[in-house]
């Protein structure tokens, strides 16, 4: 097809394509269209397959030359997109400002608005600085990690009837309401509510108040909360309370010993095995968390420095995606997500507002990094990816052939190669930028955000 082309850019990553089609070849498009309904249209008086082409086009001119017109300008925009790098976005459909006339004595001009896949040039690296947060892993640290193993190996019993509630022990208890006539308040009613005492995790904040009930008993107390309460529906309020304490249990922490190790992982013989193990897997965790901050960190700075424009419909395109996620993290379909969302009085399209810079800052650097991966042509070798199978291997504590047998997975090895990928280019990133110590955090505070 003979056509000419002409592409403008626009603000957002959009262009406006400008294509001029030969009248030889509209005229062309349009007798093979003439001809494909010759062949199968059915009308009454005639045989089918040989209507005369005057009576179609008598009876079905506009249509013929609108159909003929469509089919004409996907075939020549199919073409063009094979030639040209300006391509639209897949989540893009082309749109057409105003649907040209055909006529087949006439060259046919049209043209179409569409996102294309933003173009940067990443050169600005001047004063980026990046800190490295300090991160010790001692006694302190390690003590904090077999706590939490201890606490998840616990054993949890029923405390004796005549054994009062303390700091620690597992309650459950109904509790209501009560209005200035000591009746309760309808709807306040809560039944089982469990929770441990000293967690704080409970609506009224009552885990002083359950301290030395014992099972069985029914106390009211009245509670009255500052101003500044985290709660603000309570906040500057007094509450009268009802609380029945219905059953008590107590945590049996095992002791720390080469008993314990050995019941979490029958590869460990000793205590001393699995601190070793621990402290290992701390390290390996600290220095991936520490890495991602670098990066992540830098890649803000890339951003800011080397500025360019999103299209609206990646953008969209990424909002949608975060509420079809979230949508399965609550396990429903998005559209019944609206539903729970405006039931508690938001609204989704002010959820994605609020998302919205979050999701160009992630695109953005995305954006960047395939930049700087293809400018700089990072490959990955086979031996590389080796490297990479014997360094999660040790890291893990498994085999070799276990990782390999996990990453068999075409999808899971390519996530592999374009990691690798990105891990190298962040090696020759840091290499141009000052990188200074940061803070010194905890091991806890180095996963909070």
């Amino acid at each position: 097809m003979n056509v000419t082309k002409e592409i403008t850019k626009l603000e957002n990553s959009a262009v406006k394509l400008t294509v001029t089609i030969a009248k030889k070849d509209v005229a062309a498009g349009y007798q093979e269209t003439i001809t494909k309904y010759a062949k199968n249209i059915q009308i009454p008086g005639f045989r089918k397959g040989h209507v005369p082409v005057s009576v179609l086009e008598r009876k079905y001119g506009e249509a013929l030359k609108a159909d003929a017109a469509g089919d004409i300008i996907e075939k020549a925009l199919g073409e063009i997109f094979e030639e040209i790098e300006e391509r639209p976005l897949p989540y893009a459909q082309p749109q057409m400002d105003e649907a040209p006339v055909l006529d087949t004595e006439k060259d046919l001009t049209f043209t179409v608005t569409y996102d294309v896949f933003p173009v940067v040039k990443v050169e600005n690296f001047d004063g980026i600085t990046v800190k490295e947060p300090v991160v010790e892993i001692g006694d302190k640290e390690l003590d904090e990690e077999l706590e939490q193993i201890r606490e998840r190996n616990a054993m949890v019993l029923d405390k004796k009837d005549n054994e009062a509630a303390a700091q620690g022990d597992i309650a459950t208890i109904n509790y209501s309401e009560l209005d200035d006539n000591g009746a309760v308040v309808p709807g306040s009613e809560r039944q089982d509510f469990v929770f441990t005492i000293g967690s704080g995790q409970n609506l009224f904040k009552i885990d002083n108040d359950v301290i030395n009930m014992k099972k069985g008993e029914t106390k009211e107390i009245t509670k009255t909360y500052e101003d500044n309460f985290e709660d603000k529906d309570l906040a500057g309020k007094t509450k009268k309370l009802k609380i029945t304490l219905t059953a008590l249990k107590v945590r049996n922490l095992p002791d720390l010993d080469d008993e314990l190790a050995q019941d979490v992982n029958e590869k460990y013989k000793t205590l001393a095995d699995m601190k070793a193990d621990i402290k290992k897997n701390m390290e390996v965790t600290r220095d991936k968390r520490i890495a991602e901050i670098k990066s992540q960190s830098l890649l803000e700075q890339l951003v800011e420095k080397n500025a360019f424009d999103l299209p609206k419909s990646m953008v969209a395109a990424e909002l949608d995606s975060r509420w079809r996620m979230m949508a399965q993290q609550f396990r429903t379909t998005p559209e019944q997500l609206d539903k729970l969302v405006a039931a508690s009085g938001q609204t989704k399209e002010a959820m994605l507002t609020e998302w919205t810079g979050d999701a160009e800052k992630m695109l953005k650097s995305r954006i960047i990094v395939e930049a700087l991966l293809k400018e700089r042509n990072i490959t990955v070798t086979p031996e590389e990816i080796d490297a990479e199978y014997e360094k999660i291997a040790e890291d893990a504590g498994i085999s070799v052939e276990e990782v390999k047998k996990h990453y068999a997975d075409p999808r899971a090895k390519e996530y592999l190669i374009d990691d690798t990928k990105e891990q190298k280019l962040y090696k020759q990133l840091f290499e141009q930028i000052k990188i200074v110590k940061g803070d010194k955090i905890p091991f806890a505070d180095l996963f909070k955000k």
